[in-house]
């Protein structure tokens, strides 16, 4: 079971990507839930102000930190619980840790996420000094919010529940989750517009296929994101196809 809240100013954000797909599948089943919480609703003024002009001056407005605390206290039952384990606080920002497979590893060993959407300018630092246990960035690129942030991180993490994919095979062979990106896919026509598929996977030899797909997992991972290697503990058998693909030189990290 794994329990995600999202505090955001926009939570009809999450309305037709909560009712698609895997997450769809693992909210019906009960196997995680996921509540959008409107920061709004924490505020105190008639206006609903959730956001105010920078101290110092510049432009944009940032998110104010009595809203962020007050939700995250409510969904406590009235407690600030820093730095410890359930449930783990995470500011989404793009001064954050990268967010990888690796890293949706390590949140499903959670039972409940609190994922905080930055807006505007973004949030005030004492939310980052007072309350979260960690800030994620799912990439150098500019978005308008924290949300769709948010959604990745919920797919990503979720489909590590069990029961949420069908097949438990199918998550540990997507790309990534044993660093190597996937090797190359084939359905019917076995030939179509002068381009067949592999003899090899059409053998039926279950063992050869394997190793096929291995060697191809490396040759791809070598081209497109050698940076993958870098660090990754090597199996003997993927050092040997390295070490011949490259003649003996180190795969260089891009």
């Amino acid at each position: 079971m794994l329990k995600i809240d999202v505090l955001t100013l926009f939570p009809e954000f999450f309305e037709s990507p909560l009712k698609t797909g895997i997450i769809k599948k693992g909210l019906d089943e009960g196997l995680i839930t996921v509540n959008p919480v409107d920061l709004r609703d924490f505020t105190t003024d008639r206006h609903k102000t959730a956001d105010d002009a920078p101290f110092g001056g510049g432009a944009g407005m940032v998110m104010k930190p009595e809203p962020i605390f007050r939700a995250v206290r409510h969904i406590q039952g009235g407690r600030i619980k820093r730095r410890e384990g359930k449930p783990r606080i995470i500011l989404l920002t793009p001064q954050g840790r990268r967010f990888s497979d690796r890293e949706a590893k390590r949140l499903r060993e959670f039972g409940r996420l609190v994922l905080i959407c930055g807006r505007y300018e973004g949030v005030d630092e004492r939310v980052s000094e007072g309350l979260v246990d960690d800030e994620i960035s799912i990439g150098d690129y500019i978005l308008s919010g924290g949300e769709v942030a948010a959604l990745v991180i919920i797919e990503a993490v979720a489909r590590l529940v069990e029961g949420v994919v069908g097949k438990r095979e199918s998550v540990e062979k997507d790309s990534f989750s044993n660093s190597l990106l996937k090797y190359p896919q084939y359905t019917r026509p076995s030939k179509y517009l002068g381009m067949e598929v592999p003899e090899i996977l059409l053998s039926g030899d279950h063992e050869k296929i394997a190793e096929w797909r291995l060697v191809q997992s490396v040759k791809r991972t070598l081209s497109r994101r050698p940076d993958i290697l870098e660090g990754k503990e090597l199996s003997e058998k993927e050092r040997l196809i390295i070490e011949d693909i490259t003649g003996g030189k180190p795969p260089k990290g891009g």
